[in-house]
């Protein structure tokens, strides 16, 4: 549901939330069924989109800067842990392409915005 034509809220502005919430949708379609493997994914994925709500109400640039850089890491976690479970057989293989492609997309965006300017 993207609500950034009504919100009010910082987040729901930014188009890295939504590509960030596709991303997480993916991770949970590759259906990892390795427990650990599954919980660590969809974590990071959740907290990559946790961690770009809250660099979108920080002020300062470089606070923003700093934030959006953890949610980058996040992110990177969470294609790994997705990737490898589904390389191990622990998921689906179908679901790769599309978790490589959103995570590819939201890797990209939050590049930009980890640089304080």
């Amino acid at each position: 549901m993207n609500t950034s034509t009504t919100s009010l809220l910082p987040h729901h502005r930014l188009r890295v939330y939504w590509v960030a919430i596709e991303f997480l949708r993916a991770v949970r379609a590759a259906k990892i069924t390795d427990r650990e493997m599954r919980d660590q994914a969809i974590s990071a994925a959740k907290s990559a989109c946790r961690n770009i709500a809250e660099a979108a109400g920080r002020v300062s640039r470089a606070d923003k800067a700093r934030v959006f850089g953890i949610a980058r890491g996040e992110a990177v976690e969470a294609i790994a842990t997705a990737e490898i479970a589904i390389e191990a057989g622990d998921g689906a293989p179908e679901a790769l392409a599309n978790v490589l492609d959103r995570g590819n997309a939201l890797y990209a965006m939050l590049s930009g915005l980890c640089r304080a300017r």
